[in-house]
């Protein structure tokens, strides 16, 4: 069943896209960038990425057969669900509100041949926390940042 989140998140990339054709947008709540790889190339790429920024991909899970029940025409869509196991136990044990934020994600679908990715910026957590919190955040959104810039760089 598609989440009416997943929808708003859909529809709030795709317009971005339209406002940011070929830009990496790096927004208060929303970091997107537009890869002109194929979706398959840009899907192992993100996967390497993640990876290589020491992050363990848990799973990645199909949107579009749920988007495309419900009547929407989509390509190809996924989330991909990354983290740092022992972040996330840390996180989720003292700071139980985070819980369902957790663990990060990105959003990657295909436009045309271009693939767009989409994460809400992990900078937005820190409110639940102090320094130790803002720190992390920090360096997660600094490490997303970095993915996106890679993933630009075939262009």
């Amino acid at each position: 069943m598609i989440m009416l989140s997943q929808i708003r998140a859909m529809l709030t990339a795709l317009l971005l896209t339209v406002l940011f054709c070929n830009s990496f947008v790096h927004a208060d709540e929303i970091m997107m960038v537009r890869a002109q790889q194929s979706f398959p190339e840009a899907m192992s790429k993100l996967q390497e990425q993640i990876k290589a920024k020491g992050y363990v991909v848990s799973r990645v899970q199909r949107v579009d057969i749920g988007l495309t029940k419900s009547g929407y025409k989509t390509d190809k869509y996924r989330v991909v669900f990354f983290g740092k196991p022992d972040e996330i136990r840390h996180l989720v044990k003292n700071y139980p509100e985070l819980q369902a934020y957790l663990p990060l994600k990105i959003s990657i679908f295909a436009e045309g041949s271009d693939t767009i990715l989409v994460a809400a910026n992990p900078h937005h957590l820190q409110k639940a926390g102090g320094k130790q919190l803002t720190r992390l955040m920090t360096r997660w959104e600094q490490d997303i940042a970095a993915i996106f810039a890679t993933m630009r760089e075939d262009e």
